[in-house]
C-alpha cells in the first residue's frame, strides 16, 4: 500500500473519532473541571483513561462486536440505570459545590524564598490568593477521579452505541488492509482531543481565579450531569 492509500484512511477516522466525542458531554465536562485544576497527577491518568478506553471500544467496534451490544437490551437496560443514577449523584454534588463554594488550591511552580526554601502553598478560597503553611484545598483526588471517569466512561450507553455500533458501521465499509489505519486514526483523535483538553483546560486558571468562576463552571456542569442523567433514566 502506498502512503497516500493509508493516510486517508487514517485521517477520515480521525476526523469520524472526534465528530463523535468533541461534543458537551459527562466525560468532556469532567476532564475540563480536572484540567482547570491542573494538577499532573490527577490530570495524567484521567486522560489515559479516557483514550485507552476509547481505543478499546473502537477496537471492539471494528473487530465486529456492535452486533453483540445490540442483541443484549437487558445488558444496556442495566447500564443505562446505573449510568443515570451516577450521573444525577454527580449532578447533585456539582450542584451543591456552585451552592456552597469550599477552598481550592491551584498548584503553581514553587517561588524561591531568600533562606532558598520554596515558598508555601497559594490556597484560593473565593477567588482570593492567600499563603498559608500547607495545602488546604478540595481538589478532586487522584483515586476519585479515577473511580469518577471510569463511571462516565463506561456506565454510559451512548458510548457503545456511538462508539462500538456507529464507529464499527463505518469501519466495516472500509477495505479490509485500511479498516485498521482507519481505526488507528480514530484512537489518535481520541487521544489528541483527551489530552488537549485535559492540559489544555490550565490556560483558563486565570478565569477561576474569580470568585463566581468555579460556581459558575460547577452550576453548568451540574445541568449537563442531571439532564443527561434524567434523558438516561427516561431512556429519551
Amino acid at each position: 500500500m502506498t502512503p497516500a492509500t493509508t493516510l486517508l484512511p487514517a485521517l477520515l477516522g480521525l476526523v469520524t473519532g472526534l465528530s463523535l466525542i468533541v461534543a458537551i458531554g459527562a466525560q468532556n465536562a469532567f476532564v475540563l473541571r480536572v484540567g482547570i485544576e491542573g494538577r499532573n497527577r490527577v490530570i495524567v491518568p484521567v486522560v489515559v483513561i479516557c483514550a485507552v478506553s476509547d481505543a478499546v471500544l473502537i477496537l471492539a467496534g471494528v473487530l465486529g462486536m456492535g452486533a453483540l451490544v445490540t442483541t443484549a437490551p437487558a445488558v444496556m437496560v442495566v447500564v443505562r440505570i446505573l449510568g443515570a443514577l451516577f450521573l444525577i449523584g454527580y449532578g447533585l454534588w456539582a450542584a451543591r459545590r456552585a451552592v456552597r463554594p469550599g477552598a481550592l488550591v491551584l498548584p503553581e511552580d514553587p517561588q524561591p524564598t531568600p533562606s532558598g526554601m520554596a515558598a508555601p502553598a497559594t490556597n484560593v478560597t473565593g477567588g482570593l490568593r492567600t499563603r498559608t503553611g500547607a495545602p488546604a484545598g478540595i481538589g478532586v483526588g487522584t483515586g476519585l477521579a479515577v473511580t469518577t471517569v471510569l463511571a462516565l466512561t463506561w456506565l454510559n450507553p451512548h458510548v457503545y452505541l456511538d462508539t462500538v455500533v456507529f464507529l464499527g458501521a463505518v469501519a466495516s465499509q472500509q477495505d479490509a488492509a485500511e479498516r485498521w489505519w482507519w481505526a488507528g486514526g480514530a484512537m489518535v483523535g481520541s487521544l489528541l482531543w483527551f489530552a488537549g483538553l485535559g492540559f489544555g483546560a490550565r490556560l483558563l486558571r486565570p478565569v477561576f481565579a474569580r470568585p463566581g468562576a468555579w460556581r459558575v463552571l460547577d452550576a453548568v456542569i451540574a445541568v449537563v450531569m442531571i439532564a443527561l442523567g434524567l434523558r438516561l433514566a427516561f431512556d429519551l
